[in-house]
């Protein structure tokens, strides 16, 4: 029966080992449940074989007073000490392991809000999965923009907390290629449960590959693709309906070219400029009936996908008749036979 409920990976009542330090959290979990298990029928064995054997057989048995043994206390006292010694050091072991990233590792930064995760990675290249090359060690920083989220892939056996206004660390190392849920295990408002992404492990050749393509992300593409690409992708979504349905923020058909009334009292058409403002200062103009808890996008967001976010909304709005740009031109590597920075 335990051969058909343990994994080929040989784990038990755990989802798949796929990170170097699953091994050493699986072991002691095991060692765990398999001592309380044990314990358990001793104890309860004992207890009933005791009610059972020393039972009082007549109204006229008078009951026996308690009796000192020293080694039966030492019996029930020092295994127990040893066992919880043992669990002690091998967990802080596993903790010390768990808490230092190697020297050398792959530096990710790692940006959780409501309700979306954001992974930035060497080169400001940006996504909303992440992407890491298998059998390298990576190093995560984490932070949070409004409350307290937690970062959590069961299969790499790592959960660590990701609290505003300072940085957590902690690291892993895939040992498998493949795709891997990543959640946020603490709860964080309305959408917690929707806030899921992807850990691709991938080879070193493909990481790298995704690396240069994620760099410009949007060259070739029409603006309107890259809007509704970042709106998609970069957590808008969870706020933004693009229905008639407003979320915890304004819905965004027909935003562009209105009037928007703010909490102050005053009023503005959402142009070009009032797009990029509610970006990157999104607490300047709340929208009135609205609460301020959209986190700004400085420094996380390129001018590229401004644009494409404004013309995204450009294309879902009746109030807009223009022409709408044209897609972004795209770089010749050099080494393609063209110069660098040259356009198609």
């Amino acid at each position: 029966m335990l051969a058909i409920l343990a994994q080929a990976d040989k784990t038990f009542f755990l989802p798949p080992a796929r990170s170097t330090v699953a091994g050493l959290h699986d072991g002691l979990y095991n060692f765990v449940l398999w001592m309380s298990v044990i314990w358990l029928v001793l104890i309860a064995g004992l207890m009933v074989y005791f009610v059972i054997k020393y039972r009082r057989k007549s109204p006229n048995d008078k009951p026996v007073g308690p009796t000192h043994s020293t080694a039966i206390e030492l019996g029930w006292t020092l295994p127990p000490l040893i066992l919880v010694m043992v669990i002690f050091v091998w967990g802080f072991r596993g903790f010390l392991q768990m808490n230092q990233a190697p020297n050398g590792a792959y530096q990710v930064i790692v940006s959780a809000s409501k309700w979306n995760w954001a992974f930035t990675y060497g080169r400001g290249e940006k996504d909303s999965v992440l992407h890491v090359p298998v059998d390298t060690p990576i190093s995560l920083v984490l932070t949070s923009s409004d409350v307290i989220h937690s970062f959590y892939v069961p299969e790499f056996r790592i959960k660590r907390d990701v609290v505003p206004g300072r940085y957590n660390k902690t690291w892993f190392q895939a040992t498998e290629i493949g795709e891997y849920n990543l959640f946020c295990a603490e709860y964080c408002g309305q959408q917690h449960s929707q806030m899921i992404t992807k850990v691709v492990v991938e080879s070193r050749d493909d990481f790298l590959a995704y690396l240069e393509e994620r760099g410009k992300w949007w060259e070739g593409k029409s603006p309107v693709e890259v809007g509704q690409t970042v709106w998609n992708d970069n957590g808008c979504k969870q706020c933004h309906s693009v229905e008639d349905a407003d979320g915890t923020g304004p819905k965004w058909n027909d935003v562009f070219g209105a009037e928007r009334k703010f909490a102050d009292g005053t009023t503005r058409i959402a142009d070009e400029d009032y797009i990029r403002d509610s970006i990157l200062n999104p607490g300047k103009n709340v929208v009135q009936g609205f609460d301020n808890v959209m986190p700004t996008s400085q420094g996380q967001i390129k001018d590229p996908e401004i644009t494409g976010v404004i013309e995204y909304l450009k294309s879902i709005s009746k109030n807009f008749d223009g022409q709408l740009l044209e897609p972004f031109p795209v770089t010749v590597p050099a080494e393609d036979g063209g110069t660098p920075g040259a356009q198609e």
